[in-house]
């Protein structure tokens, strides 16, 4: 840590009300003994990133990067807890973690501490207190993905770690038509890249949007969005892939009830590329749509 990271942070931390000396001993006396849950937001570019998760080889991710930062704030026990997963490449939009502190910094200027330690493509975006039996994964209600795919003959440079790049036209009907089959409760072995004890999951919501980037220029982005109580390893980019092959005519939009009922990883789509995928948000309250 570079000693104008530590200014920034100490210019923070004196941000804090300054208590009278008799109220100062007494918060010191309680200190040790109360430590405070923060619900923590942020945001980050995944492309850099080996994934959300700590990894035993200590590669660069995303909790080892916001961990290190945390590390460096008096009284904040340095162990994050996500509400989810997303592997290398994949982007944030707005990913909570929970963690413990005993400081007394208020909430909202925790943010802007954590910011002038963490590098550019990670970024904290709120924060505030919560009770101690929330737990930012087990209390979590549902999440929300988001992939973005260009549709251009030109392949991009300034999004080319953002989106998909598909050259070909994509049949959006039975794409459409398709996604239709997704929502619900199911089985979602056909699509999960790793084992897991169940792969049944409650989806939501499927859908798709066009966004035309650029007018005139024989263009568009696609958004197909997710909303769902938990996704297998893999769902999200494993539901695109076989999405895309029925949008260029490989696969039919009637394959999707089959793959749902009896299918393997194998009968599926490729599993899309992760520079097109966002986890948009979570909820700690029932979806209502």
């Amino acid at each position: 840590m570079t000693f104008r990271a530590n200014a920034r942070l100490y210019n923070e931390l004196a941000l804090i009300t300054v208590l009278e000396p008799q109220e100062q001993l007494e918060a010191d006396a309680i200190a040790p003994q109360r430590a405070r849950r923060i619900l923590l937001t942020v945001e980050y570019d995944g492309t850099r990133f080996a994934g959300l998760q700590t990894q035993a080889r200590g590669e660069r991710t995303v909790q080892s990067v916001l961990q290190a930062a945390l590390s460096c704030i008096p009284g904040a026990i340095p162990k994050a807890v996500p509400a989810g997963r997303t592997d290398a490449g994949v982007h944030a939009l707005a990913m909570p973690f929970h963690y413990d502190t005993t400081d007394t910094i208020p909430a909202a200027k925790i943010p802007y501490a954590l910011n002038s330690l963490l590098p550019p493509d990670l970024r904290a975006l709120s924060a505030e207190e919560v009770g101690p039996a929330f737990h930012a994964r087990k209390s979590c209600r549902w999440r929300h993905y988001r992939y973005r795919i260009l549709q251009r003959p030109m392949a991009p440079s300034l999004e080319r770690h953002r989106v998909w790049w598909i050259p070909q036209a994509l049949n959006l009907v039975a794409m459409r038509h398709a996604l239709e089959f997704l929502e619900g409760e199911h089985d979602f072995r056909a699509f999960a890249i790793k084992a897991e004890r169940s792969t049944v999951r409650q989806l939501y919501r499927a859908h798709l949007t066009v966004v035309t980037p650029l007018e005139g220029r024989r263009a568009q982005e696609i958004w197909l969005e997710f909303v769902g109580s938990g996704f297998v390893r893999g769902q999200v980019r494993s539901m695109v892939g076989t999405l895309v092959e029925v949008g260029l005519g490989k696969r039919d939009s009637s394959d999707i009830p089959r793959l749902l009922e009896r299918g393997t990883r194998k009968d599926a789509g490729p599993t899309a590329p992760p520079q097109g995928l966002y986890f948009v948000q979570a909820g700690y309250t029932p979806w209502n749509g």
